[in-house]
């Protein structure tokens, strides 16, 4: 067992040394260089692309009354210039001003005490001067007592605030009619490079007139927003920093 966990030990130092020497070398490597722009690419070919399922209702057949132009299935009566179709675009109004505070304090404490009078110890206690250098008083042979007490107090204040446009594509038509987007927008500026990405599930209708749609209309919306070069580097505390904070226990 023993030698099973220090094999466990060797394994896991030696697994993180190496992801710190590829991490150290690409770094060492982009040493003077601004960092690269990901390539356009098609969503479909990522590795990690999926498909969405979604629980879906029965599709319906399209209606279209004789000697008229309009269709069950038609938004508007004149072509509906919004996004409908796979790799049609549409922008992303992203408004996010949240805001909240917590505090929470606690205090418990609890005092406990037990005494036992032992007169006469059965008889015992004038046996007790052969063991005990002094003389013993038979009233304080047993005195127990006990207390305890905890306190803890906490806050939590969060603000964030962002506010960006993004163009995101259509990349798949749901059964019932519903699209999954997805956009990434990248801007380069000196060493430094921000990356927002975005993906989601939206209704057509509620895109609106200009082929806008806002974040609080994309169900099961995923929206990241960070950075990559020199400042990013100086932010983030060094990696035997973060796996010290993680397995040092006090």
């Amino acid at each position: 067992m023993r030698i099973y966990k220090e094999l466990k030990f060797i394994t896991t130092a030696s697994a993180l040394l190496l992801l710190s020497a590829c991490g150290t070398a690409d770094r060492l490597a982009n040493i003077g260089k601004e960092p690269a722009l990901t390539r356009i690419q098609n969503p479909a070919e990522d590795s990690n692309y999926k498909t969405v399922s979604m629980p879906m209702p029965v599709v319906q057949d399209v209606i279209k009354e004789n000697n008229s132009l309009w269709e069950s299935n038609r938004q508007t009566f004149f072509k509906d210039q919004r996004a409908s179709n796979i790799g049609d675009i549409l922008t992303v109004m992203i408004d996010i001003d949240d805001e909240a505070e917590l505090e929470n304090e606690s205090e418990r404490s609890r005092n406990a005490s037990e005494g036992a009078d032992l007169t006469s110890a059965l008889g015992l206690e004038s046996q007790l001067t052969k063991v005990l250098p002094e003389n013993v008083v038979g009233s304080d042979l047993v005195d127990l007592g006990s207390n305890s007490r905890s306190s803890g107090s906490g806050s939590i204040e969060r603000e964030e605030e962002i506010r960006v446009t993004l163009a995101a594509t259509v990349t798949q038509i749901l059964p019932n009619g519903n699209m999954l987007i997805q956009g990434r927008q990248e801007v380069r500026v000196n060493f430094e490079k921000r990356v927002l990405e975005l993906a989601g599930i939206i209704r057509p209708e509620d895109i609106t007139v200009d082929n806008s749609i806002p974040y609080d209309r994309i169900a099961e919306a995923r929206i990241s927003y960070g950075g990559k070069g020199q400042i990013t580097d100086v932010q983030q505390p060094r990696y035997g920093q973060q796996v010290y904070d993680i397995l040092f226990p006090f």
